[in-house]
């Protein structure tokens, strides 16, 4: 297959034959230059040997972030407040920095924690990592908002709870795509979403058309797209580099859920000091050209699952439940009622327990 020429000579993917060896391969093709003191102290780490807990430590928020899951409805919506604040205080350190540098320190923090998750032996990952943090995902907690909400039994709560149960399967998806991922160097993407929002809950940096900051880390979506490249969403687009697997993803997901997207190549110096290559539309297809049915039908899987549990998803059944509220009744029987009232002359006294409305 022809590759476009890019600065960086690396690869962004696994290949098929030693996953310790390619293990570089999938982190190096996100290399980066010029980084900052505290950004080469990050890559420090890269050379220590983490054991189950410090990996799992580096995908978890700190106690002071995460929201506290709870099954009652005031909590989960202070749970939601909370992780507003959260982000609130991210700004406040950040205030000072640009947008574009915001990005990239981002980008550095995503592209070192995948590095060595990665690099570690597969004795020392930890076992179903997504299960561990999915309390800290905004798609859970919206989901368990929903559940509480749910008093008339209008959504299949049984069939969301059983994906919840099982989101082990994630892991083993990711695991299995990793392995047929074709090697290709690492692109960039815009991605575009209705009416500006982040559907994908991506990890929010700089200004925002809708606020709703998501905090890295804290989406089931950002924590997927973390193994293919790195993410962020700002003002009303979401930006992505890495491989062609984490485009896919995005497209499926959105097409799923029935939400009109577009998607461009990201321009050459959007993201600076962020080795990427801008693709036109002819490489986009040769890209995709390259990935096998197989490895197209578990990204379509890994997509409708993640797009199930989605914040968008539980919005969609939230309201389906406002609706329900106003529609408690038999609007054409109380019309009836109230038609006869009036021909008689006679208005309901305030004990006649027969509602108008």
């Amino acid at each position: 297959m022809t590759r476009p020429i890019l600065k960086s000579s690396a690869k962004v993917a696994l290949t098929n034959s030693n996953e310790a060896a390619t293990a570089d391969i999938i982190v190096e093709g996100l290399g980066c230059a010029d980084l900052t003191t505290t950004q080469h102290d990050s890559l420090s780490l890269a050379s220590a040997v983490l054991n189950k807990a410090e990996l799992l430590a580096l995908f978890t928020l700190p106690e002071a972030f995460s929201a506290n899951v709870n099954t009652d409805v005031s909590a989960a919506i202070n749970s939601a407040a909370a992780v507003t604040l959260v982000d609130a205080e991210i700004n406040k350190d950040t205030i000072e920095l640009t947008v574009a540098e915001q990005r990239l320190a981002l980008y550095h923090r995503q592209h070192q924690r995948t590095r060595l998750l990665y690099q570690a032996s597969a004795s020392s990952r930890p076992t179903y990592l997504v299960q561990n943090l999915k309390t800290q995902f905004v798609e859970y907690q919206q989901y368990l908002l929903a559940q509480q909400l749910d008093k008339r039994g209008l959504i299949d709560i049984d069939a969301i709870e059983r994906l919840w149960q099982q989101l082990h399967v994630v892991d083993d998806i990711i695991a299995d795509i990793v392995r047929h991922m074709p090697a290709q160097q690492p692109a960039g993407w815009q991605l575009t979403a209705q009416d500006g929002h982040n559907p994908l809950s991506m990890p929010t940096v700089g200004k925002l058309k809708h606020l709703k900051p998501i905090a890295d880390l804290a989406s089931l979506n950002s924590y997927v797209l973390s193994h293919f490249g790195v993410s962020s969403f700002t003002y009303d687009r979401g930006y992505y580099i890495g491989h062609v697997v984490g485009y896919l993803f995005s497209c499926y997901f959105c097409a799923h859920l029935s939400i009109n997207y577009g998607v461009t190549a990201l321009g050459e110096h959007v993201v600076l000091d962020f080795d990427y290559a801008s693709l036109d539309t002819p490489y986009m297809v040769r890209l995709l050209q390259g990935l096998d049915g197989y490895c197209k039908k578990r990204i379509y899987q890994l997509a409708v699952i993640c797009a199930r549990l989605s914040v968008y998803a539980s919005d969609k059944r939230i309201e389906r439940m406002l609706i329900a509220e106003v529609n408690d009744f038999d609007k054409k029987l109380q019309q009836q009622h109230l038609d006869v009232l009036l021909l008689q002359g006679v208005m309901p006294e305030s004990s006649d327990p027969t509602p108008l409305f």
